[in-house]
């Protein structure tokens, strides 16, 4: 997946006074896979470089390579035209409060329109100071269970990331790929499979007593047609059903041609001049099970 020149110019990460080598990494592991490349560092306690901040980072080394480091907060925002604060505490203050949903709607808008925006993570023991968030433009918090709101330092950086690519989505319940188209199974193809599980199930005593054989099979039709199938999904349940119609401990695959399977085919391709036995499938053949 290729990064868009608003993923490329996306909100930078600062962490102000990370502990951990290893949470470093994993919040670039977190900003990677979201389209986020700009790390910004305050004093890291264990210093930088940090192997373990690569090693936790799992591949995701352009953001540790870009990584810049700062002394204090105000040179690590200088250049920013707007910044959130991340926090799970109330605060004093007039800074508006939003949740991460529009917090992501909102540095998609101001990155449209030029600016160059930032999302600031505390310490992972304590979060920020109050004089830190003053610093911001606005609060960003998450709807956590208030009796237990502290979040790891990657998992609060995976949630802002998700929320700001979610943001650029043309419809935000896209994801990156999608199931397979299928055409639909025709009729011909769902009757088909019909009258073969009958036949089957018939051979096998299956419609007992006989005066209930009409019920039995309106019911049987019943769960099939309303599951809706595609033609491929009907071509495993034909096979599944030849499997079990054809084969047996006595006669299993790759042991012959059975019987009933001849027969079936004899019904189902007649030749034209009578010689039934040139339009067989060669003994032991692929394809058996789903003709």
């Amino acid at each position: 997946m290729t990064n868009s020149p608003e993923q490329a110019a996306g909100p930078a990460i600062i962490l102000v006074e990370p502990q951990l080598g290893e949470n470093i990494g994993m919040v670039a592991r977190a900003m990677a896979n979201f389209g986020l490349g700009e790390l910004r560092l305050i004093n890291p306690r264990d210093g930088w470089p940090s192997e373990k901040a690569r090693a936790a980072a799992s591949r995701a080394d352009h953001v540790i390579d870009a990584i810049k480091l700062y002394d204090d907060l105000p040179s690590a925002i200088a250049d920013l035209n707007f910044v959130f604060a991340t926090t799970a505490r109330e605060r004093d203050g007039f800074k508006p409060v939003r949740g991460p949903v529009e917090a992501g709607r909102s540095l998609r808008a101001r990155t449209r329109d030029g600016l160059k925006t930032g999302i600031l993570f505390g310490r992972e023991r304590f979060g920020l100071y109050n004089d830190e968030v003053g610093l911001a433009d606005e609060i960003v918090t998450f709807p956590v269970d208030p009796a237990f709101s502290s979040l790891n330092i990657a998992q609060a950086v995976l949630l802002m990331s998700y929320e700001w690519m979610k943001s650029g989505l043309e419809k935000e319940t896209d994801t990156n790929f999608s199931t397979p188209e299928m055409l639909p199974a025709t009729k011909e193809q769902l009757h088909g499979l019909f009258a073969h599980l009958e036949a089957a199930l018939e051979a096998r005593g299956y419609f007992r007593p006989a005066a209930k054989k009409p019920k039995m099979v309106d019911n049987l039709r019943a769960v099939l047609t309303r599951a809706g199938f595609a033609e491929p999904e009907l071509k495993v349940l034909r096979g599944v059903v030849a499997s079990l119609d054809y084969f047996s401990p006595k006669e299993p695959r790759g042991a012959g041609y059975p019987e009933r399977k001849a027969k079936a085919d004899r019904a189902a391709h007649p030749s034209e001049d009578g010689d039934d036995a040139d339009t067989l499938p060669p003994v032991c053949g692929k394809g058996l099970d789903n003709d």
